[in-house]
């Protein structure tokens, strides 16, 4: 008999910890496949996928460390995929899914699901969802700012069998592909896809197999009452009541104005509702359908919460949600364009509800991450005469926020993705493609001002070889800074905003601050900045030594370290002049 402690469940604590690392082996190893098969740079270096296992409720079990804004609207995308099939579900099948309308985030991002079955029993969904370089519709990469409705952007692909019953559907497969751009970047990224869920598939099988089907779930549900027990507990930490939270959205130059997006907040012991409040929906390509909403509002509620794994549905459990009237600008509704969304509006979501979090527990309190500003690119390779397209994940690497501990990261937002994108190498980049990196690098005075400073945002500048370029701007962060806390506060503001620039062939430079599509030649080039992550606290209480060593490392300049530090330093040594920083900020 075994004398080992049990869980609350059913299950000893050494067969639940064994169970867990095995799925999160499994997920891991789907990861890997990800990034050694995919075909794209968007796949293979900058790593703009998800993956997640679900049972057969279907309920999430286990979301990687992937990006947020996919793994939050896998929760609701894969019930609503599981519904549209219903019992019409068998061993073998692959399903195919990115419209918003079904609860997708942006078609932009397309998700494979693959049922797992076991002794003739569905068990397990094996679930990928990644970043396809294109999707079809009049712009290369999908971002078309001069959409008014979602038939202008791309293909909706509704749930759609590519596998039937282990079948590989050649004919539907084939007409994806036919609308799509560079064909064998899609193909290849495609066939990654299903490979990651095939390895998913079958580490879940041999799990099954060495602890059968009950022992796994016990062990599944116990997982998700951890995570549910730690969310209650937090929550009814906070005192009962409302808080709310107004972030604003930008005016992204095209006529529609600034906008407010709030986020009101209920704590009732250890429960959670939070209702948000948005404009009506707009004929231009920021609007959230409401699954990808979701993703925004988990995100705030996790930058709040940072609670310790397993990370799984039980999560969520004892929160409830209300995205406000149909056919607002978080609640969007057909035809509404929306392929920004991912960015912009979520980013200033995510903020609201933070924000309003903040309000319910200001010692938990942290600055927000820079917002993504950036470009796509696309033309055909004179090398090869093959047509190219690709979203220039490494242009939208902004800073992240700081803490009541520690300065923000440099380089490693945007918001939305939260550390888990990753630019790639510039030369793999010049290789895949042809451009030359004139630029990367960190961007001085983007970090927000504070006792800990934001992370640095950064610089990015390219140039076509030997033909012309399409370039797609898309995103936000250009006129208002990334938000800070705690007393932090900016004296220099143009360093901490995004901005694209353009050098013509004369020497002529145009600066924009609005989404565009525009053409770049051999001989030009398009540069974009990015901001960087909100600071916290009062910057004059940044140790003077701090701020000399961050002007030593090329992050803050000497006029920077004076009017936003309060650090008087000399031009040439930066040693700090320690009586006129004590006066600088005694005037203050």
């Amino acid at each position: 008999m075994s004398t080992a402690p049990k869980t609350r469940g059913s299950v000893d604590p050494i067969t639940l910890a064994v169970v867990r690392g095995a799925l999160e082996t499994a997920q891991r190893e789907m990861t890997v496949t990800l990034e050694k098969t995919g075909r794209s740079s968007v796949f293979n270096l900058a790593h703009d996928y998800s993956n997640a296992l679900f049972d057969a409720n279907p309920e999430m079990i286990l979301q990687g460390q992937d990006i947020p804004i996919h793994m939050g609207s896998l929760i609701p995308a894969m019930k609503a995929v599981s519904a549209f099939f219903g019992d019409d579900i068998h061993d073998g099948d692959v399903i195919y899914h990115n419209d918003p309308a079904y609860a997708g985030s942006h078609i932009i991002d397309c998700c494979m699901y693959k049922p797992v079955f076991y002794q003739g029993e569905l068990v397990f969904w094996t679930v990928c969802k990644g970043h396809l370089t294109d999707i079809g519709g009049p712009v290369p990469a999908g971002y078309n700012p001069n959409a008014t409705e979602i038939y202008a952007e791309g293909l909706r692909i509704p749930p759609v069998k590519l596998w039937d019953r282990g079948r590989r559907r050649e004919d539907v497969i084939n007409l994806l592909l036919t609308n799509m751009r560079a064909r064998r970047d899609q193909e290849g990224d495609l066939n990654a896809q299903f490979g990651a869920c095939r390895v998913g598939e079958r580490n879940l099988i041999a799990l099954l197999d060495k602890y059968g089907i009950e022992t796994v779930r016990a062990c599944i549900e116990e997982l998700k009452s951890m995570a549910d027990r730690q969310m209650r507990s937090l929550i009814s930490s906070v005192p009962d009541g409302l808080y709310t939270g107004t972030a604003v959205l930008e005016d992204a130059g095209h006529g529609f104005g600034e906008m407010e997006i709030s986020a009101t907040i209920t704590i009732k012991a250890d429960t959670c509702h939070i209702a948000i409040k948005s404009p009506p929906q707009i004929p231009y390509f920021i609007n959230s359908y409401a699954g990808n909403s979701m993703s925004g509002i988990y995100l705030g509620l996790m930058m709040f919460a940072q609670l310790p794994p397993p990370y799984n549905e039980g999560l969520y459990r004892c929160v409830t949600v209300d995205l406000g009237e149909h056919g607002t600008l978080c609640n969007a509704k057909e035809p509404a364009p929306h392929v920004n969304c991912t960015t912009t509006p979520m980013e200033t979501l995510t903020d609201a509800v933070r924000l309003a979090f903040e309000k319910a527990a200001p010692e938990r309190v942290s600055a927000s991450w820079g917002h993504a500003s950036g470009i796509n690119i696309a033309g055909r390779d004179p090398r090869t005469g093959d047509e190219y397209v690709t979203m220039v994940l490494a242009s939208i690497i902004s800073g992240a926020g700081a803490t009541q501990a520690m300065d923000g990261w440099h380089s490693r937002g945007p918001l939305c993705c939260f550390g888990a994108l990753t630019s790639g190498d510039v030369e793999l980049l010049e290789h895949s493609y042809p451009i030359i990196v004139h630029r990367y690098g960190l961007i001085p005075d983007s970090g927000g001002a504070g006792r800990y400073r934001g992370g640095s945002g950064t610089d990015w500048e390219v140039e076509p070889i030997g033909h012309d370029m399409t370039v797609v701007a898309f995103g936000e962060g250009r006129q208002i800074p990334t938000q800070g806390t705690a007393g932090a506060r900016n004296a220099l503001l143009d360093p901490k905003l995004g901005r694209i620039t353009i050098t013509r062939a004369d020497g002529t430079r145009e600066e924009h601050i609005k989404n565009l599509i525009t053409t770049i030649r051999p001989g030009e080039r398009v540069r974009n900045r990015n901001p960087g992550g909100g600071g916290y606290g009062n910057p004059f209480t940044r140790p003077a030594d701090a701020v000399a060593l961050d002007v030593r490392d090329g992050l803050v300049t000497v006029e920077a370290a004076r009017l936003e530090y309060g650090v008087v330093l000399d031009p040439v040594t930066f040693a700090v002049d320690v009586l006129a920083t004590q006066a600088l900020r005694a005037a203050a």
